[in-house]
């Protein structure tokens, strides 16, 4: 792909209309010759991010988070040239009225294989009431969690078999007696998405494992139903993949979390996002930006007509409105059934991303960003997770070399490897510069519109502006709808410090 010209104000608009590449699907023809692989963990020290960052693996999930991404914007029904919001209350009518929108409770044509894949989310959450919680008094991980996903794993691989095409998991090299088969990688992945029985916790780096899982599938072709007779039209399969399996996947977790009180992973605590969860926030915000006319590119500010405002997050009655119909809400409607307090206390970073004044587009954009600095570049997040034939640890060739920065420099390192990373970052160059991700830098990802600036979201930055900040500020604007008003200043700390954290990430939007 040819570099982009540089970003500028209307890049969204002026973007020339290309196909957008999605995650590739193995070819029939080498069903019979593709050498799969028990997925087995590569990610041993904080140095091997790097070469994560440079894998086919990172490639493909980066691939397929874009794919997905771009398939829940709005659509225009008609086409329109009009991207500057409406003024009259009649206007803004007609611009909903002319817009497609995709919401987790509208009917939708789900392929036989996402109907399959949520009967067997129902299966899982049903084990849950086989190994009811342990009595005993715990303030996080309940004993009994463990028992549960014993009782999974001991099923997978026949829950697996039962609702996954049979094509998919049938076949694959077994003539050859190769020693791993489609099953192997995808019961690894799938195992994966639903937390640690031995840490007896959930975070994004197991929801990173589950949409891997799905990635999989796709690569194998489990979701070509209608394709190739065209029957669907382009992005239903992706959205009947992330409001027909994701989000129900979601509300399965939620209730493992709220049954065993399971502990967040790989968190920041209070300065994180969220305790658990990411991609909530990255494709329900794409439910609300700008709407476009196929093929134009995610837009990068601007809301939908009619969508709620950012600022709604805070309001309890807006998100109880909306959580049934968009994934950001839901996510936000989670914390506010766990969590009490003003919502600016217990979730600061949400509440500063709701005070940006260019719409649900610059979130979505943020977002994807954040995703990349937060869970993708980070060795807490990405340690856990394994590489097989499907995602391979491999090399890939056209991907640029992480630059040396002090957010990567900042990785846990091996007592045996420190001396030669200090060196390294030592006589390193661009110390104030991003991870450099082949699909989320200052070019354009793949298929996606040009980015600009550091990975990321900054802390407690007033508008959503990607600069840098000396620490923690005081909240945006007022104090919110409920509680009491805001200090004048959020305690001085160490933002990312937590328990599990091995040590504060200093990205270039964060450093002192």
């Amino acid at each position: 792909m040819e570099p982009p010209a540089p970003p500028g104000p209307s890049a969204a608009q002026t973007t020339p209309a290309t196909a957008f590449p999605k995650l590739e699907i193995l070819p029939k023809s080498s069903f019979a010759s593709h050498h799969f692989l028990r997925p087995a963990k590569r990610i041993n020290d904080g140095p091997d991010v790097a070469h994560f960052l440079t894998s086919e693996a990172y490639r493909d999930i980066g691939v397929f988070v874009l794919q997905l991404n771009h398939a829940l914007v709005p659509r225009n029904k008609t086409p329109s040239s009009t991207t500057a919001p409406q003024i009259s209350a009649a206007g803004r009518a007609a611009a909903a009225a002319s817009t497609q929108f995709f919401p987790l409770n509208a009917p939708r044509r789900d392929p036989q294989a996402v109907l399959r894949l949520r009967e067997l989310l129902d299966r899982v959450e049903g084990i849950i009431d086989e190994a009811p919680p342990d009595p005993g008094p715990r303030r996080f991980g309940n004993v009994s969690f463990r028992r549960w996903h014993e009782m999974l794993e001991a099923r997978a691989e026949e829950l697996l078999s039962e609702f996954l095409p049979e094509e998919v998991v049938q076949g694959f090299g077994q003539e050859r007696g190769d020693e791993a088969g489609p099953l192997d990688e995808l019961k690894a992945y799938f195992l994966g998405g639903f937390g640690s029985s031995q840490r007896l916790d959930y975070g994004t780096g197991h929801e990173l494992s589950f949409l891997a899982f799905l990635g999989c599938l796709w690569k194998l072709g489990g979701f070509v139903e209608g394709e190739e007779d065209g029957e669907r039209v382009n992005g239903e399969i992706e959205r009947s993949i992330v409001l027909g399996v994701i989000e129900p996947y979601l509300k399965v977790i939620r209730r493992l979390i709220l049954t065993y009180t399971l502990e967040p992973a790989g968190s920041h605590g209070v300065w994180g996002l969220d305790d658990h969860a990411f991609l909530p926030y990255v494709f329900g915000s794409a439910q609300l930006a700008r709407p476009i006319t196929d093929p134009e590119p995610t837009p990068l500010e601007g809301s939908a007509p009619g969508a709620p405002r950012p600022g709604d997050v805070v309001k309890a009655d807006a998100v109880t409105r909306h959580r049934e119909a968009n994934m950001y809400f839901s996510a936000i409607g989670f914390i506010n059934d766990v969590k009490k307090g003003p919502f600016w206390e217990h979730s600061p970073i949400l509440f500063d991303v709701s005070g940006i004044k260019n719409g649900w587009g610059k979130i979505n954009k943020g977002m994807i960003k954040m995703f990349n600095a937060e869970v993708l570049s980070k060795f807490p997040v990405v340690q856990h997770f394994t590489f097989g034939s499907l995602f391979s640890w491999d090399a890939d060739p056209d991907a640029a070399a992480p630059i040396t920065s002090v957010h990567m420099a900042n990785q846990p390192v091996a007592a045996a490897a420190t001396a030669a990373a200090a060196a390294k970052t030592s006589s390193g160059t661009g110390a104030g510069v991003g991870t450099a991700a082949p699909w989320a830098q200052a070019t354009r990802m793949p298929g996606g519109p040009a980015l600009s600036g550091g990975p990321g979201v900054p802390y407690s930055q007033g508008p959503w502006s990607g600069g840098g900040s000396a620490g923690p500020s005081m909240p945006r604007g007022g104090p919110p709808d409920t509680g009491p008003a805001p200090p004048t200043e959020f305690p001085k700390g160490v933002p990312g410090r937590a328990s599990n954290q091995f040590t504060v990430t200093k990205a270039p939007w964060a450093k002192d």
